[in-house]
């Protein structure tokens, strides 16, 4: 295994980038629950659901709005040169700076849709944090480009862990949801100097190259879209519970999907960083040995990640019990449905990347188009007819039903693994069955489901 983690082959780079990336993701979720336990003994369960709200329209418009960006410079050919580098980070500024705007305009209209007052005033602040994410060095996605993630990794715990100290620090200041909007800037206000001072690598400069901007926004009007959709998949059943759940509940909601899905979210960031430079290095069309190399590494993957949604299923109850106190305890039954529901989209995570590795981002949009369509109408109907719980059952319908356009989209790529994705579905059906067979007194009883 030492040996396998030396050198500078691309095997020695993905096994490296992997154990980064999973030590990063595992210390940022260990930060995020120490603080989530703290604040909740600070602030109020209306507060976790108003920020929910918050979270919800600010990366609704980062996602409507994304010009795919870190996907151009994972997969350009031009993605090390300095021209192209200069104008991806003016766009990205410029970008920030709308965002922020977009905010502002939409703060009393989403008081007004939500009848929460007090996103009037905490969106326009937390969406600050956008404008400071903007200015982020391109040399941040050139380290994830080349695999090179060590450093990346130790700024995110970093800035991370002192963005809490400082978010616990307003909150026992201000013991207001205000707290939460301010503690998103600081965060990111930390990043952005760790990176300038600790991240080497060339400095950007305002730039705007016509031909680098056209192929920006060649490959970006497919990722806009594309995200857009993605905003839907992603975010999209909070958009929707905002409107018929009350803040109370709302919080309740956003306590289990965060114990519930840290799983989703280190399979999004691992499959981002880890699959797009294996796909695009190693095709696994080009060679079977390729493909045979990308079906292990795709089992093992989705393997690892399985298992914590597993595990979570079954002990997320207890964990609840043990680290919150009863104002949260529904959070529990809510936590066996939701992995349940959730684990057909981590079986399918690691094909898509093929499309964009690839850059072919049409096939990408309509995959994404497709689940996004399925996923906002089975969810409506779910949520209108069954509650909370005809929701989250959408969200596993919705992957069934647009399987067959991911099959289509990736089969120029070779990437199709039907043996992968039966033996997991299979798994899933066991264990998880058993976790809410396990934990059906706890789940009837839930007013948050019924």
């Amino acid at each position: 295994m030492k040996l396998a983690l030396q050198g500078q082959s691309l095997m020695a780079r993905v096994l490296r980038s992997t154990s980064w990336l999973i030590l990063g993701f595992g210390s940022a979720q260990i930060l995020r629950l120490a603080s989530n336990l703290i604040l909740t003994r600070l602030l109020f369960p209306e507060a976790f659901g108003l920020m929910a709200l918050v979270t919800v329209i600010i990366v609704g418009l980062s996602l409507f709005s994304d010009m795919g960006i870190s996907n151009a410079i994972a997969q350009n050919p031009r993605g090390d040169e300095p021209d192209f580098l200069d104008s991806a980070w003016t766009v990205q500024i410029l970008r920030g700076l709308i965002l922020w705007s977009l905010t502002g305009a939409l703060a009393y209209p989403a008081a007004a849709f939500y009848a929460a007052p007090e996103l009037a005033y905490c969106l326009p602040i937390a969406g600050f944090s956008l404008v400071i994410q903007g200015l982020t060095p391109t040399r941040w996605e050139t380290a994830y480009r080349h695999l090179l993630v060590g450093r990346v990794t130790a700024i995110n715990i970093t800035s991370q862990a002192m963005g809490i100290l400082c978010l616990v620090g307003l909150a026992l200041w201000l013991h207001s949801v205000v707290a939460l909007a301010l503690g998103s800037v600081v965060q990111e206000i930390t990043r952005q100097t760790l990176i300038r001072f600790a991240l080497p690598g060339r400095k950007n400069h305002l730039r705007w190259e016509p031909a680098a901007t056209r192929e920006l926004i060649g490959m970006g009007k497919w990722i806009f879209l594309s995200t857009a959709c993605f905003f839907m998949t992603t975010q999209g059943d909070r958009a929707i519970l905002g409107k018929f759940l009350t803040l109370e509940a709302m919080g309740l909601y956003n306590i289990a999907f965060f114990l519930a899905s840290f799983p989703m979210q280190l399979g999004q960031d691992v499959t981002q960083r880890l699959m797009i430079p294996i796909y695009r290095d190693k095709p696994a069309a080009a060679h079977p040995e390729n493909r045979k190399k990308q079906r292990q590494l795709r089992f093992a993957l989705t393997g690892g990640i399985l298992s914590m949604l597993w595990l979570m299923a079954w002990i997320g109850p207890w964990l609840v019990d043990l680290m919150y106190d009863d104002r949260y305890l529904e959070a529990g039954a809510v936590i066996v449905i939701l992995t349940t529901c959730l684990a057909p989209s981590i079986i399918v995570l690691t094909y898509d990347r093929a499309t964009l590795a690839a850059g072919n981002t049409r096939a990408f949009f309509f995959y994404t188009a497709t689940r996004a369509l399925c996923q906002t109408a089975l969810f409506l109907l779910g949520v209108s007819n069954f509650g909370l719980l005809g929701g989250l059952v959408a969200l596993s319908l919705a992957v069934f039903a647009a399987y067959p356009m991911l099959q289509r989209q990736v089969r120029p790529y070779a990437v199709q693994d039907p043996l992968h994705d039966v033996v997991y579905l299979g798994l899933t059906g066991l264990i998880c069955g058993g976790a809410i067979w396990w934990h059906q007194d706890l789940i009837l009883a839930s007013s948050l489901l019924h």
